[in-house]
């Protein structure tokens, strides 16, 4: 997908090279290294009614510098807009032997050095500062080293936190019983669900059947569950023209209502949407433009207003408080 820039000024916009706008010229982007985008983009959830993020910390990344920069910025304009925030580490492509030390280090520089869970801004559950650690997946390392991480925050101290766990959404049927019982230590469970398709009339929809059973166990257990729910899915250009079939479209927002419609169902009273801002999987929510670069296979919003996902987004949050009925918004083109 390719983000609505309709906002920016050029002054705060970014050559993007080998592409071109419809009318011959360069195209551009933002960075959110720049202030100027990441103000914008907390404005947009005040705005809409979502209440925060979780900013993704990459192990693999955290020698860029542009990194550090990034969650600071999401920490003032948490504060300036009175939206919640908190530390997602994804732990995808850092080796095994690395995870441990680069994890541990880096929460202790944040709790100790930065002092960010003291933030009056920084989300907390259940009396701690909460922890997103996505991608434990059992074929990415083993469970010994899960559960040295895990103890990270579950050992008392003040690296101390609510750990959600980015795991399969099958992780109810692991035979491994290591890391089965891995799962059963975090405190907030969040199953991987995108991309978990199930075919209802010949179109694609997220599955969703397993979360009964999902809020089943993790309630009896005294755990928490945060359900994934998407817009859609597509990487195109990311994977070439043979990655056609994994696409998932959005319905004009039916394939991600329907998704806070089952979570109402369920009494669920939260929800993690997936993703702000992730163009290159096309699952965004912000504001994507219909007129994207020619020289390009991006997806659109099928000529329904840039905000529309950021709209439906608030309106979900909504359903999810028993505030609004759960007909789906009507979008106004």
């Amino acid at each position: 997908m390719w983000p609505d820039l309709s906002e920016w000024k050029a002054d705060e916009t970014y050559p993007a090279p080998g592409f071109q706008n419809a009318d011959g010229a360069p195209a551009r982007l933002f960075s959110s290294a720049d202030a100027k985008t990441v103000e914008r983009h907390f404005d947009w959830m005040q705005a809409y009614g979502i209440d925060g993020v979780f900013a993704q910390r990459f192990l693999v990344n955290l020698g860029d510098p542009s990194f550090d920069r990034v969650l600071g910025l999401v920490r003032d304009n948490a504060n300036r807009t009175g939206r919640t925030f908190a530390v997602c580490y994804d732990l995808s492509g850092t080796p095994e032997r690395r995870i441990f030390g680069r994890l541990s280090a880096d929460w202790k520089a944040l709790t100790e050095e930065w002092k960010l869970t003291r933030d009056g801004r920084y989300l907390h559950h259940d009396g701690k500062p909460v922890v997103f650690l996505w991608g434990f997946y059992p074929d990415r390392f083993g469970a010994e080293t899960a559960n040295r991480i895990l103890d990270i925050f579950q050992k008392g101290g003040p690296a101390e936190a609510t750990v959600i766990g980015g795991c399969p959404w099958n992780w109810r049927a692991e035979k491994n019983a290591e890391w089965a019982a891995v799962f059963r230590r975090f405190d907030v469970l969040s199953p991987w669900n995108v991309g978990n398709i199930t075919r209802v009339d010949g179109r694609k929809e997220a599955t969703t059947s397993t979360w009964e059973g999902d809020i089943e166990e993790t309630r009896a257990a005294g755990k928490g569950f945060l359900p994934v729910i998407y817009p859609g899915f597509g990487w195109v250009n990311l994977k070439g023209p043979r990655a056609a079939s994994s696409t998932i479209p959005r319905q004009q927002g039916a394939f991600f209502w329907r998704q806070f419609v089952k979570a109402a169902d369920l009494d669920v009273e939260m929800a993690y949407v997936a993703m702000f801002d992730e163009v290159d999987e096309g699952t965004a929510i912000f504001k994507v433009t219909n007129d994207p670069p020619t020289n390009g296979r991006f997806q659109t919003l099928e000529g329904l207003p840039t905000d529309w996902y950021l709209r439906l987004t608030g309106e979900g949050t909504k359903l999810l408080r028993g505030e609004r009925e759960r007909t789906m918004p009507v979008a106004e083109r």
